[in-house]
């Protein structure tokens, strides 16, 4: 039995969700989103709670009664807040710049990476150190975020490389004579 699915997802203040057949969409300030449902469950909208139920005892319908559940709240908590993802570069000459619609990455390599920006999402660099991914769609910052990483993951000897603001890297001791 899901723990998740049990508890109603609350639509807050500004935010509108329309339950129609299949589909559910929600539309905030930053934007629309929208969610195919799957046979296995059924939608309720009450008021401002979202309500989710399994239509049979089945495996797969337990199995998608939360992913379904999860999935709606992080649209709600989307276009409402929105998602940030911070990662922080290490190194000697590692920096990163935003121009235009590219982020330009200088990872030790003979050449720069350029990372080109998607549209539905926002990239910063207030610092050369540090990258912040913003979007309303958490999946797709997560992904954009872990393809950046992917350039120059941390190593553990003197944890140079790109990592996540609160990952902590597990170093190493090195050679000894």
């Amino acid at each position: 039995m899901s723990r998740v699915g049990k508890y109603p997802v609350v639509v807050p203040n500004g935010v509108t969700v329309t339950v129609s057949g299949a589909e559910v969409s929600v539309k905030g300030k930053l934007g629309v989103s929208a969610l195919q449902i799957v046979d296995d469950v059924e939608t309720t909208l009450d008021g401002n709670h979202v309500w989710v139920k399994p239509k049979a005892e089945t495996k797969r319908a337990r199995m998608m009664w939360g992913t379904t559940r999860a999935l709606i709240n992080n649209m709600v908590k989307g276009v409402s807040e929105g998602f940030t993802v911070n990662l922080e570069i290490n190194g000697v000459g590692y920096r990163a710049a935003v121009q235009g619609k590219v982020l330009q990455l200088q990872l030790g390599f003979s050449h720069d990476v350029n990372y080109p920006i998607p549209d539905d999402v926002t990239i910063k660099c207030e610092k050369p150190t540090s990258v912040s991914i913003t979007g309303k769609d958490r999946q797709r910052v997560g992904q954009i975020a872990a393809e950046i990483r992917a350039y120059r993951g941390p190593e553990p000897y003197k944890g140079k490389g790109v990592k996540y603001e609160t990952e902590t890297i597990l170093r190493k001791e090195g050679k000894k004579k």
